[in-house]
Parts: C-alpha cells; structure tokens; sequence
C-alpha cells in the first residue's frame, strides 16, 4: 500500500500546477519533428499510421544501460525477458524472439534468438538511434516482423573533418565497466569510422546482498564504416565484429564459487561470435528513387560446459538482400516497391545439438500506396511471401538414438495494410491502422526433440506446425503543444495458430516433457505517455507513462512471458548554468510494476514492487569539444524484487539490487 500511495502522490503533483503552464519546449525524446529513417520510406511520424518511434543513443546513454535491450525496456510499451543483466531480449507488446524483427544497418539480424535464454546480443555503443515500430510490418519486412522492428542505426560523422571521442561508465554492483573509443573523418565525397568497445562486468548483487554465481560478462567489439557520395549514388558500407561471454544461470551449474569479483569466464557460459558486412546504396533516378542493401552475417554460437569443453556448437550463416523504389507518382501520391531475399545455412559442429542443420530461404515482395489529401492521409498496401525450410540428416538432438528424418516446409502467405492519420489543428494527430503479419515456426518448434538444459524440460517439436498469423488493430492518438506532449495508445491483436509448449504428460529421465502446439490468442493493451513544463517551474518537466498488456489462449490459459502492468513517474531539472556548465541535468524517476497474478503455464505469480531510480548528468565545453558526466543509482531503496519477465525467479533468484554508475565521454 506504501507504494501506491507514494506512485499516486508522484503522479498527481504536476497538475497543481498545470493551469498556468505555458513554457515553449517539448519532450525532445518525443517531438514529433523529427525524421526517422524507416524501411520503407524516410518519414515524419506524425504523417504515418504506423506507430514509430525513434530514440537517439545520447538519450539511450543518460540511464547507462547494460546492453540495448536493456536501454529498450525504459520505452512504454516495451520490456526485456532476462537472465540475470547481461542475457535479454526485448519484449514489444508481450511478443518477443521470433516475433521480432531486428535490424542493423537496414539488414536483418538474426542472433537465434528463438531459445528464451538467447538473448539479443546487441551493445549500444557506435548507433547513432533506435527506431521502435510497434505491430505488424511484414508488409515492409517479411516473416517474423509480425509483432514489431527494432530499427538499430549506426552512427555516421555528420561534420566535416576528423572526429574522435572516447567515452566508459563503470557499474560499482558489479565492479564493471563498458569502454569504446570512436575516430571519424568526413570529406566532401567520402567519409569514415572506427570504434573499439570493451565490457566485464563480475556477478551481480541483489538486494539481499547476494551474489547471484556466474551472472558475469564480457565483450570485445569492433565496428568500421565507409561510405561514398556522389551526384546519383551515396553507398554507406559498414562492418561490425564482436565476441561476448554470458555466464550460465541454472539452479544448479556444477560452478565453484571462485573470487568475489572475478570476471574470469571458467565455469560455465555461452560464446557468441558475430561477423557482419552490410552495404547500403541509394540511388536517385530520374523521378525517383531506388535503395538496394546487400550484405552477409555469420553468427557462430558455442556452449562452454565449464574447464574449456564446448558441448553446443552451431554456426548460422545469413546471406541478405532487399531492393526498395519509390516513386511520387504526382504531388499527392506516393508509391514504393519492396522486395527482400534470405537465405540461411544452419550447421552443428558440437556433440550437443538442439536444432538440425537446415537451409532456409525467404522471398518477399510487397507493394505500397500513400495518399495526401489535405489533412488527411491514407496509406494501403498488400504483399505476398514465399518461405521454404529444409532440414538435413542430423543425428540425435542432446541424447543418442535415431538421427533426426529430414523434412521440407514451404509456405506462401499473403499480408496486407490499411492506415489513416488525420492532423488536427493544433497539434493533434489521431491515427488508426490495421496490419496482418505472418511467421512461419522456426527449427526449434519444428524439429526440437531432447532435453534443453537451459530450460530444464525435454521438449518436442512438430514439423506439421501451420503458418502463425495475426491481425493488429492500431489507434493512437497524439498532441504536442508548447509546453506538453501527450501520446496514447490501444492495440487488438488477434492470433491465429499461435504457437506455444503444452504439457505432454510424460517425463523422460526425471524431465517433464512438453511438446509444441498450436490454438488462437488475443494481445490487448496500450501506452499512454504524457510529459508537462509547468510556467510554475519552466527548468522543470513531469513525465508519465503507463503501460498495460494482456494475452490469453481461446482455452482461457495465458500467454507466457507477459509483463505486468506498469506505471512511471519522472520529474527532471535541466538548465544551462553558464558557459563552464553548458547544461546540467537531474531526473528523479519513480517505477512502479503492478502484480502479475495471471501466470501462464511454466511461470508462477509475481508480486508488486516500486523501484526509485536516480539520473544526472553535465556537459562541459572543452576546447572544440566537451565533457559529458553522468551519476547515476539505480534501485536506490536497494529492493528486493524479481521481475515477472525475469527467467532466474523460478531458482529463487533476485533482480540486481542498488548499483552506482558514473560515465565520462570525451568529445574532440
């Protein structure tokens, strides 16, 4: 009751206030001036249906993430299945793995994230920001874009001449730290990067003060860009290379307790080595406009046992390619071509396999209308796409026996979109879309048949499993004023043969089977935000954010790994003290996570908790560059708490407790 009554008092203090508001500055984050970079057409916000939202990375770094999944989840709407700090993936409207699309450099990006304990694997260092599409967007992308995109995009030197900085922040819970140094040159025809990071963090804390054993961490990173300009053709080649260690969280890994604060990857942990090479390339044609990005991924995933002996070892090797046209039909019509191809080599090199080897091919072309009328703007547009799956001869999955029966899958689906935004006066925006999306069911779900440790449950796959759809219906409705921003949003979205693990009964050597199946579920939600700079205090802004998500099978059971509701409260100073403090910054946030009493089938219920979190930071000038400081504590009551969507909660294992983080970024 406490905390309520602390979140209710948080929440109603700015409207004391509100009558007299009249300030002339608005939420930078959620401006809706701003021009995002979509894949499908470079386009405001505010004149699309489709709920995009972009977030710059120097606002990303003020709450020091560990990864950017992490950094995702403060976005209402969006939230991270963990294991412990360093394993997450994002979670946008209670979907998340497979659902997800993820995409680096315009290219799609595939780190296997279809076990729970795969996480996304992604740092935030060297990204210029992060588009967020909420619901479908198969018609732009394809399969598995069925629930949202997470558009991350790199950092390019916008300025001419030579650009370095160097930039760490150090967790003092885990005696950790993440590290990068950055060097650029822009010319007029050229220009070019580099970046080097480097992170360890030791175990966690929770709030007991406990260790929680072989939470720890570490990554190697290097990216490199080049990128040409000419009068018809601009190219933006980049490359990203990285090596990160997670340790393994399990009820019990057979792991020794070693130093309270060593890092040293020696019990067991996964290794995940990515190669990326992209290229991106415009070019503007007589009257319009084509884009064609190529590129190629290697991901090779490997399970350490403990003492140096690999158990999994798998390689995935993506080859890309996507072609998009655009073309103005007449002044108030536009009309984009998209086609995209896939394919996907999966080989086992280790003696533990989880899925089979397999070669995956994918096709997409979609075409898109947008028409302008006034205030008023309609977009539509329809698809079609061709998927084909195809398993090798792979012995046995985890345990001895007969080798996995080859099989093929193939698939075409269709997929459409009808959205319609009317700019009101006065800075309202109201829109409404409806989007179908599509996903074939991956390897695991198709083929599984052993027992995952990670999980602990002998799982079976189906390789009868049918095509997943949904239909999402979209409303939003926006308003941007002077001195505030309000953004409110509610989703219905209908799943047809929704894929999922049931009981199977039975058990296999003291594991509980479960085996793959299918039945239609409904997601229903929405996120509200708001943000408010009263005249009372015009340094000052209110910001609050509500987030609410629900998902049930037509059986009545729940869908799994759905966050509880939540609800945030964060007041924040920011002034230009003088020319030796270009702009200082304090923001008090207040974070309050409702009880999740609705467990689906492998979780159980998760109480309520408040956590109160404290960021500041300074920009001093310096020369021709600056300092950037930050102070930051996070859990500052040091609470005790597991979070819903937390996967060590069912081995009596806690959230990490109060950490402080200091940052320091040098700019030149």
């Amino acid at each position: 009751m406490l905390n309520k009554f602390i979140f209710l008092i948080f929440s109603l203090l700015p409207f004391f206030c509100s009558s007299q508001t009249d300030s002339t500055e608005t939420d930078s984050v959620n401006a809706l001036d701003e021009v995002v970079i979509t894949g499908f057409q470079n386009n405001n916000p505010k004149f699309t249906s489709i709920n995009i939202e972009p977030y710059k990375l120097e606002k990303i770094n003020e709450k020091t993430p560990f990864n950017l999944s992490d950094a995702l989840s403060k976005v209402p709407g969006i939230s991270q299945i963990s294991t412990g700090n360093s394993i997450s993936k994002p979670v946008i409207r209670g979907l998340y793995g497979n659902r997800i699309l993820v995409l680096l450099s315009g290219a799609r990006f595939d780190n296997q994230q279809w076990q729970d304990e795969h996480g996304l694997g992604l740092s935030q260092i060297g990204i210029d920001r992060v588009e967020i599409i909420k619901g479908p967007a198969s018609l732009l992308y394809g399969s598995d874009a069925l629930g949202g995109v997470i558009n991350v995009i790199e950092e390019k030197p916008d300025k001419l001449g030579r650009h370095f900085d160097f930039g760490t922040q150090t967790y003092l819970n885990t005696v950790g730290s993440l590290t990068d140094l950055g060097f650029s040159r822009k010319q007029e025809r050229y220009w070019y990067r580099l970046r080097l990071g480097l992170e360890n963090n030791a175990d966690y804390s929770d709030g007991n003060n406990s260790r929680v054993l072989n939470s720890r961490n570490q990554g190697y990173y290097l990216k490199a860009g080049f990128g040409l300009e000419r009068k018809k053709w601009k190219q933006e080649n980049s490359y990203n290379f990285s090596v990160n260690q997670y340790g393994f969280i399990l009820q019990d890994t057979g792991f020794v307790p070693d130093a309270r604060w060593s890092s040293r990857m020696a019990g067991p942990h996964h290794i995940v080595i990515l190669n990326l090479l992209n290229s991106q390339n415009t070019f503007y044609l007589n009257k319009s406009l084509l884009k064609l990005n190529v590129g190629g991924q290697s991901n090779l995933r490997m399970e350490d046992e403990g003492a140096g002996h690999i158990s999994l070892n798998m390689h995935l090797f993506s080859a890309l390619q996507s072609l998009r046209w655009e073309k103005n039909i007449n002044r108030k019509t536009i009309f984009v071509c998209n086609e995209q191809f896939t394919f996907e080599n999966n080989t086992n090199y280790g003696g533990r396999i989880i899925i089979p080897d397999a070669n995956i091919l994918e096709t997409n072309i979609s075409g898109y209308f947008k028409f302008f009328k006034k205030k008023f703007i309609l977009e539509t547009g329809a698809g079609i796409n061709y998927k084909f799956i195809s398993t090798l001869l792979t012995r046995g999955l985890n345990i001895p026996g007969e080798p996995i029966k080859p099989f093929n899958k193939n698939s075409i689906t269709t997929n459409a979109m009808l959205g319609g935004v009317y700019n009101i006066n006065g800075g309202v925006t109201l829109k409404a879309n409806v989007s179908s999306g599509f996903r074939a069911p991956n390897l695991a779900e198709l083929s599984s048949n052993g027992v995952h440790e990670g999980v602990y449950r002998y799982e079976l796959g189906d390789p009868n499993l049918k095509v997943e759809h949904n239909v999402n219906s979209d409303l939003t409705l926006e308003a941007n004023g002077k001195n505030y921003f309000f953004s409110g949003s509610v989703f219905y979205n209908r799943f047809f043969n929704y894929v999922y693990l049931e009981s199977a009964n039975m058990k296999y050597f003291g594991f509980d089977m479960y085996k793959y199946t299918q039945q239609n579920a409904l997601l229903t939600g929405g996120e509200f935000y708001t943000s408010l700079r009263p005249k009372c205090m015009p340094d000052f802004q209110w910001k609050e954010g509500v987030t609410l998500t629900r998902g049930r099978l037509d059986n009545g059971d729940y869908l799994p790994f759905i966050p509880a509701y939540k609800l945030s409260s964060a007041l924040r100073y920011e002034k230009n003290i003088n020319k030796k403090i270009k702009t200082f910054f304090a923001e008090a946030e207040c974070i309050y996570m409702f009880q999740q009493n609705h467990p689906a089938q492998f979780e159980s219920s998760t109480s309520d908790y408040g956590l109160y979190n404290l960021y500041s930071g300074a920009t001093i000038p310096s020369g021709k560059g600056s300092f950037k400081l930050g102070f930051n504590i996070t859990n500052l009551a040091n609470k005790v708490y597991a979070d819903h969507l937390s996967r060590i909660k069912y081995y009596g294992l806690y959230n990490q407790g109060i950490n402080f983080v200091a940052s320091v970024r040098k700019t030149f």
